[in-house]
């Protein structure tokens, strides 16, 4: 329709994320990143047997996959959107001698049974990297349906309420109110800016709103954490990423 401005789509994400110099920053960190300090302390709380079978959803290059099958997860499942990022994962996987089943997945249509997996993962802020509420619900709904009763969601999000983007917020708050937001945005709490590796969208929630999406799709929400709060990160992963919030909802049984 004339004048209706496009908004942000879930192929333009795509495209970014098969961007040569993204696929180069996720190989670095899977080969000198690695898993964080406070990630391995959450998992290994949250999934204690190491026999469990996991999944994890944007699994990228293979960071978070290849951690766990060092600390002795070997029933996993990795998968990503982006093919060319599996691809990667898989090239990486022969030099590293493990067993890990990478495939690529779309997080709110996934191929797998229902109450197939003992748990799951949706690790750096992967699940607000997909544009529009109604289809981050659908992942919720997916991680729901293919997890065993009793199993644990884990993920990550930023934070509107986080000190730093405070002004930031409360700018684009007076935008939205009058009208004048970037037009490409779908809602509140979007970003779709430029950045020296191409133009990359992530929503940032409020608390409110994670929760109640998450008891929409069934979930109870065992603990919502800082990163800061459970334990210091090396310097390389504060240069790879900003603070967040871990997320651990638990499927309850019937």
């Amino acid at each position: 329709m004339r004048g209706e401005e496009k908004k942000v789509s879930g192929s333009e994400v795509l495209g970014y994320y098969k961007g040569k110099q993204v696929l180069e920053h996720y190989q670095e960190a899977t080969r000198r990143v690695g898993m964080w300090a406070s990630e391995e302390l959450v998992f290994r709380q949250s999934f204690p047997v190491v026999e469990a079978s996991l999944l994890e959803l944007g699994c990228g290059t293979g960071r978070i996959g290849f951690s766990l099958w060092m600390l002795g997860y070997e029933n996993l499942t990795a998968t990503d959107f982006a093919k060319p990022m599996i691809e990667r994962a898989i090239a990486n996987q022969k030099s590293r001698g493990s067993g890990i089943r990478f495939t690529v997945e779309d997080a709110t249509m996934l191929s797998f049974p229902s109450n197939n997996f003992d748990g799951l993962i949706f690790g750096f802020n992967g699940l607000m990297q997909i544009p529009g509420r109604s289809n981050r619900q659908k992942a919720m709904s997916e991680a729901f349906r293919v997890l065993k009763e009793g199993a644990r969601f884990i993920f990550t999000t930023h934070d509107r309420a986080f000190p730093k983007w405070k002004k930031y917020w409360a700018v684009e708050k007076k935008k939205w109110r009058k009208g004048n937001q970037d037009k490409s945005l779908i809602e509140f709490g979007d970003r779709f800016e430029e950045t020296p590796k191409g133009k990359l969208f992530i929503h940032v929630p409020d608390n409110v709103e994670i929760r109640q999406d998450l008891k929409k799709a069934g979930f109870v929400v065992e603990r919502d954490l800082l990163r800061s709060r459970l334990a210091e990160e090396s310097q390389l992963v504060k240069e790879f990423s900003d603070e967040c919030r871990f997320w651990v909802a638990r499927k309850p049984a019937r």
